[in-house]
C-alpha cells in the first residue's frame, strides 16, 4: 500500500517562503557583517577568484568560502544587491523549518514536529536571521545536522536502527559531512561545538563505549576530509600562510575582545531570553526541570540540553560578545520549547507563571516598540543622554518622519498577545480524525504567527527610519560614486560600505589600501573620504582635502 503523502512539508515550506522571501532588498545592508560578507562575494564575481576570499581586493582570512559561494551564486542570479545577499539565508530558513518538522515527526509525532517548527518560526531572532545576510543560519544548520546524526548513531535513541555490518554507518558519514561543511562555512567552531556537546553528554550520561569512540573518530576523520575540499586545495595552491593566518585569527578572537564587542558575563543569557521570545518562556519549563519524554525520546532531550548549555557557556567565556555568537542555541532551545508545549497541550493547561511571564515580556517588548515613534517625534528628549557624544547628537539631527500611528504596531502586539493568552486558557480541544491534536495547538499556532507578523511589521514600519539615523547619509553618498572609477576611503573608523556601495573596481595600483597614500600621495583616480563628525576638526586641517558637506553625523571630503 502506497504511503500517504504528508502535505505538512509543502505547507511549512510555503509558510517559510511567504515570510522569508519578500522584502529582502527593502533596506540597505547593515555594517558590519552584512556588508562585509556581501563585499567578499561581490569581489569573487568581479575577480573570478572563488578559491581565496578577499575583501578590498586583499586576502580575507577570517572566514572560509562556502557561504560566499552561496552568495555569489545568488548574485549571479539576482545581481549584486541586497536581495541577492540575503536570499541564501531565506532559502536556509525554508529548509530549516522543513527539517525541524521532519526530525520532530521522527522523534515523536506530527504534533511535536509542528510545535518545534512554530517555536522556531515565531521566535524573534531565529526568524530575523533568515532575513539577513550573515553567515550564521547556514553555519548553525550544518552543526545541528551533524549533532543530530551523532545522536542517531549512539544506539539508545536512533532514528534508524544501526545495522550489524562493519561498514561505516550512514549517520556517521552524514554527521562528518555536515560538520565539515560547518567548518567550511565559518571555521573550526563548527567541529568544536559538536565535539564538546558529544563528549560532555557521553561523560554525564555514562554512554562511553569503544564503539562510540570508534564511530566518533570516524566522524572526525570524515569532517577533516570534507574540509580538505577547500583547505587542502588552498594549501597546495598557495602554501600554508592563508590557513595559518585563519587559525591564528580564530584563536585571537576567543582570547581577546573584538573592537567594540565586549560585554558582561551574562550577555548571551539576556540576548537568548528576549531574542527568542516567546519560545524562551516555554523552554524554561524543560531547561530547568527534569521533565523529559519517556523511553526513546529521553536521549534527545538530554542531548539538546547539553548542546544548549555548551554553546551558551562557551560563548559567555569568549571575550568577544556579539549577538549571533550564541545563535546556535536557537535550535535546542526551540526543541525544549516544543517539549514543554506538548506537555501543556496534553494536560490542557499552561502554568500560571508561564502565562504571566508571557504577558509581562510581551508588554515590555510591545510598549518599547510603541514608544519608538513617540521618542522619534520628540527627539530632543535624547539630547541630554548623549550630550557627550557629538556623533550621536549629529545623527539625531536627521530628518526622519515619524507618525504616532506607528505606535499601533507595538500596541496591537500587546492586545493580541493578551487575548491569545486568555484564549489558551479557555480553549478545550481541536482534533482531526487522522492525528492526535492536543488541546491548545490552534491557539499556540496563532501565538507564534502573531510574533512572526509583529516582527515583520516592525521591520516594514521602522527599519527605514532607523537607517535614516544610522547610515543612510553615508550609503547615499557612496551610491552616488558607484558609476565613477574612483577611490572612496573612511577616516578614523573601519567599514567596507565604501567598497561595496561605491562598487570599487579592480585596482591597478598596489597602494590602493594605503590611507597615507590616498591622503597625501600622487593618486591616480579621483579620491573621496568620509568620516564621522568628531573627525571633522582634524580633517579640516589637512591641506590635501576639500570639504564637500556634512549630513546626519557624517562628513564628506574630496582630495584636492
Amino acid at each position: 500500500m502506497a504511503q500517504k503523502i504528508d502535505w505538512n512539508y509543502l505547507f511549512i515550506g510555503l509558510l517559510g517562503a511567504l515570510f522569508f522571501l519578500p522584502f529582502l532588498g527593502g533596506v540597505h545592508l547593515f555594517d558590519w557583517d552584512e556588508i562585509n560578507f556581501a563585499e567578499v562575494s561581490r569581489e569573487m564575481i568581479v575577480t573570478g577568484e572563488y578559491l581565496r576570499p578577499q575583501i578590498n581586493y586583499e586576502a580575507f582570512w577570517e572566514k572560509p568560502p562556502l557561504f560566499f559561494w552561496l552568495q555569489s551564486l545568488s548574485m549571479r542570479i539576482f545581481g549584486v544587491n541586497e536581495y541577492a545577499a540575503r536570499f541564501p539565508n531565506a532559502i536556509c530558513g525554508i529548509i530549516t523549518l522543513v527539517l525541524l518538522y521532519y526530525f520532530g515527526k521522527k522523534i515523536y509525532d506530527k504534533t511535536f514536529g509542528w510545535l518545534w517548527v512554530l517555536s522556531y518560526f515565531g521566535a524573534f531572532l531565529p526568524h530575523l536571521y533568515f532575513k539577513s545576510g550573515i553567515i550564521d543560519p547556514w553555519f548553525n544548520l550544518f552543526i545541528f545536522l551533524s549533532y543530530i546524526f551523532l545522536i542517531e548513531n549512539q544506539g539508545v535513541n536512533q532514528l534508524e536502527k544501526e545495522s550489524n555490518s562493519k561498514t561505516i554507518p550512514l549517520s556517521i558519514l552524514l554527521a562528518g559531512l555536515f560538520s565539515g561543511l560547518a567548518i567550511l562555512t565559518k571555521g573550526p567552531v563548527g567541529y568544536l561545538i559538536v565535539f564538546l556537546a558529544w563528549s560532555i553528554k557521553t561523560v554525564i550520561y555514562r554512554e562511553f563505549s569503544l564503539k562510540n569512540v570508534k564511530h566518533f573518530t570516524l566522524f572526525s576523520i570524515i569532517a577533516l576530509l570534507t574540509t580538505l575540499l577547500w583547505f587542502g586545495v588552498e594549501t597546495l595552491r598557495n602554501g600554508t600562510w592563508f590557513v595559518k593566518t585563519f587559525i591564528e585569527y580564530n584563536l585571537r578572537l576567543a582570547k581577546t575582545e573584538d573592537a567594540g564587542h565586549g560585554g558582561f558575563m551574562g550577555y548571551h543569557f539576556v540576548i537568548i531570553f528576549f531574542g527568542c521570545f516567546p519560545a524562551s518562556i516555554f523552554a524554561l519549563r524543560s531547561l530547568f526541570s527534569r521533565y523529559n519524554f519517556f523511553g526513546e525520546k529521553t536521549d534527545y532531550t538530554r542531548s539538546m540540553k547539553v548542546l544548549f548549555w555548551v554553546v551558551i557557556i562557551l560563548f559567555s567565556l569568549v571575550q568577544s560578545k556579539i549577538v549571533h555568537y550564541s545563535s546556535m542555541c536557537y535550535l535546542p532551545l526551540t526543541f525544549l520549547s516544543a517539549i514543554a508545549l506538548y506537555d501543556f497541550c496534553e494536560k490542557k493547561e499552561i502554568p500560571f507563571w508561564v502565562k504571566n511571564l508571557l504577558l509581562i515580556v510581551s508588554f515590555f517588548i510591545g510598549s518599547s516598540i510603541a514608544a519608538v515613534p513617540i521618542v522619534g517625534q520628540n527627539i530632543e528628549w535624547l539630547h541630554e543622554y548623549f550630550k557627550g557624544d557629538a556623533f550621536v547628537l549629529k545623527i539625531l539631527e536627521a530628518k526622519v518622519e515619524w507618525s504616532a500611528n506607528q505606535a499601533m504596531v507595538g500596541i496591537s502586539f500587546i492586545i493580541v498577545i493578551f487575548l491569545l493568552v486568555f484564549y489558551l486558557k479557555k480553549v478545550k480541544i481541536w482534533s482531526t480524525a487522522t492525528s492526535r491534536m492536543p488541546s491548545g495547538l490552534r491557539g499556540l499556532a496563532f501565538l507564534f504567527l502573531t510574533t512572526a507578523v509583529f516582527l515583520n511589521a516592525v521591520l516594514i514600519v521602522f527599519i527605514n527610519n532607523i537607517e535614516g539615523y544610522s547610515q543612510n547619509a553615508a550609503i547615499s553618498f557612496l551610491e552616488s560614486k558607484a558609476s565613477e572609477d574612483c577611490y572612496v576611503a573612511t577616516f578614523d573608523y573601519k567599514s567596507y560600505a565604501n567598497v561595496f556601495y561605491a562598487k570599487k573596481r579592480i585596482p591597478t595600483n598596489p597602494k590602493h589600501t594605503s590611507n597615507e597614500w590616498l591622503m597625501q600621495g600622487k593618486v591616480d583616480k579621483p579620491t573621496y573620504w568620509l568620516a564621522k563628525y568628531p573627525s571633522k576638526s582634524k580633517m579640516d586641517t589637512m591641506p590635501t582635502l576639500r570639504f564637500l558637506y556634512e549630513k546626519n553625523g557624517f562628513v564628506f571630503y574630496q582630495r584636492r
